[in-house]
């Protein structure tokens, strides 16, 4: 065997090492990113589809999409943000490929309740309200009043301007203004 043919055989394990050492810190990275943002990411889901079920299989898809670029991501992007964007992503592609959407809830009881049935009334109410809303304006509503994002940071995050972000939740707000009534805001 010839020096040459040597040093490629002894070359190529430690290269083999090296790339295993990195996906190994690769995955290790990905793992506290997950472990970090999945409930933010579960809870946003839900408030866009109003089904857990749904918001799980959405958060998954998202994270699976983010691992596949992960090496490309991981070092150079804002994480929260490309995730958000992921998911908003896949919660437009899957009302795109949905032809309907049934939303199942339980009735409400007829008799006045305990503070945490109202709290519960009042949750179901407020996601009956917003479930009227476009999918678009949800996200708006959604990612600026209930994350608490600036408006460029939803501008961003949807791809549109921040003029857009403003009118469309400017319009939104009022909706839900007319579906709660007066009464309900002053609460």
């Amino acid at each position: 065997m010839s020096r040459r043919t040597a040093d490629t055989a002894s070359s190529r394990p430690r290269w083999s090492l090296t790339r295993r050492t990195d996906r190994a810190v690769r995955d290790e990275e990905f793992t506290a990113f997950v472990a970090a943002a999945t409930p933010r990411l579960r809870r946003t889901a839900y408030l866009m589809c109003r089904d857990w079920h749904l918001a799980q299989d959405l958060t998954q898809l998202t994270l699976a999409r983010m691992y596949s670029s992960w090496a490309r991501i991981g070092r150079t992007a804002d994480l929260e943000a490309y995730s958000r964007r992921v998911l908003m992503n896949a919660v437009f592609d899957q009302r795109k490929r949905r032809s309907s959407a049934e939303v199942v809830s339980a009735d409400l009881p007829d008799r006045p309740g305990h503070p945490a049935e109202q709290a519960a009334e009042l949750h179901v109410t407020l996601m009956r309200a917003l479930s009227t809303l476009p999918l678009r304006d949800r996200a708006i509503v959604v990612l600026r009043h209930w994350e608490d994002h600036s408006v460029e940071t939803v501008a961003e995050i949807l791809g549109v301007s921040v003029s857009v972000v403003k009118m469309q939740s400017m319009r939104a707000l009022a909706r839900l203004r007319d579906l709660l009534g007066e009464d309900f805001a002053r609460q």
